[in-house]
């Protein structure tokens, strides 16, 4: 399986992300010159390469009115943006549809972080720092570049927060920022005795955005790396690394317990089901089959793992006529799965996202869009029309 793996030892922000993974593309110049047209000299993207300790890699920096990410002259860019003008500014850009619909989740993500800590609601939110042009380039950036590499899996190290305080736009804050550990709850996190903001808000809602798990580096076969440098200097190297190669597919070995059945209601069959699905069954589901004498049959089937057998075969027992139940052994594959919320103009829906074997697909929860359906008078086809 194709797998992107994150090293953020020093944590991670939008430009350290995107050069690394610039590093990992087969033709940066074409990358860099394709989101330049896309943001028709509004931003400007170029790359160097430089070293930190001894470690080469590239350092990609955005340049607004000839000023340059990170420069200190006044920073006269960094202007209030609305989320409604981030949407439009993204929304107008010549990318693909997933890269542009990536980018507005990152978004939407950092505006509900925004949100939570300042107390607003989410659309009355203004962005200072990561509202800027140039860290929207960076979020635009990363997110077409994992359209370019397309990784099946993505995964990442616990991510390194810094320690002491930063100074932003509100004052002087705690690392991480407190936008930053919203954005991080539930991910895990580390501090040293490195003093500084190693992993700001954008990095961490890209991070949260397209990471499904985190942890130390898996088996792995690696094709090639890739080194996002940061612009402070620290004792220890500030990159970001990207691994990029194959992990062997994930599976599991399930069993599935079948029996006949011809003399039970189809009542009788769904209580059945119920119970088995309460005792943890994987899946459960009927099949039609003729059986002796040339009665109409069900065949019922239990997929469980091998550690709950003596409770699949006690419930199936109790639960059915059944006097006898096969079992059979095999291996289950299974596409990755995570959640993300995505905010509608009636509330948020969460998204299940699964990926794995050159597929990408997305699904929202039914209840979420019955409950907007039912509360706003409108068919789950409306609702689903306003995530597309």
């Amino acid at each position: 399986m194709k797998t992107l793996y994150l090293d953020c030892g020093m944590g991670a922000a939008g430009d350290m992300l995107s050069a690394a993974l610039l590093e990992l593309h087969d033709s940066p110049e074409t990358v860099l010159d394709t989101l330049n047209l896309a943001f028709t000299g509004k931003a400007v993207l170029s790359v160097k390469k430089n070293e930190k300790c001894g470690i080469s890699g590239s350092h990609m920096t955005v340049t607004i009115d000839g000023q340059v990410e990170g420069e200190e002259h006044g920073h006269h860019h960094h202007n209030h943006t609305s989320i409604t003008e981030v949407r439009e500014f993204i929304s107008g850009l010549h990318l693909p549809v997933d890269v542009i619909r990536n980018a507005l989740a990152v978004y939407d993500l950092i505006a509900a972080a925004e949100a939570h800590v300042h107390g607003h609601p989410m659309e009355n939110i203004h962005f200072h720092e990561v509202g800027s042009l140039d860290a929207m380039a960076d979020v635009v950036s990363v997110c077409y570049l994992m359209h370019e590499l397309a990784p099946e899996k993505i995964l990442a190290s616990p991510i390194h927060v810094g320690s002491g305080t930063v100074r932003c736009a509100h004052g002087i804050l705690p690392v991480p920022a407190p936008a930053t550990q919203v954005l991080l709850t539930g991910i895990p996190i580390y501090s040293s005795d490195i003093q500084g903001e190693l992993c700001t808000p954008t990095g961490a809602a890209l991070l949260k955005h397209f990471v499904t798990g985190f942890s130390s580096l898996p088996p792995m076969r690696v094709e090639r790396i890739g080194y996002g440098t940061g612009f402070k200097d620290f004792p220890r190297a500030n990159v970001i690394r990207a691994l990029l190669g194959e992990t062997e597919a994930e599976h599991e070995q399930v069993i599935e317990l079948g029996c006949n059945i011809d003399d039970m209601t189809a009542e009788e069959l769904a209580f059945a089901q119920e119970r088995l699905f309460a005792a943890g069954a994987l899946d459960v589901y009927f099949t039609n089959i003729g059986m002796k004498k040339s009665r109409p049959g069900t065949m019922l089937t239990c997929m469980c793992r091998a550690e709950q057998r003596e409770e699949m075969l006690a419930c199936m027992f109790r639960h059915t006529t059944s006097i006898g139940i096969r079992e059979y052994t095999c291996n289950r594959y299974t596409l990755s799965r995570d959640f993300i919320t995505r905010e509608t103009p009636y509330g948020p829906v969460q998204i299940k996202r699964s990926s794995g074997y050159g597929t990408v697909r997305e699904k929202p929860e039914y209840e979420d869009l019955k409950k907007i359906a039912e509360e706003q008078d409108l068919s789950l086809h409306e609702v689903k029309e306003l995530l597309s």
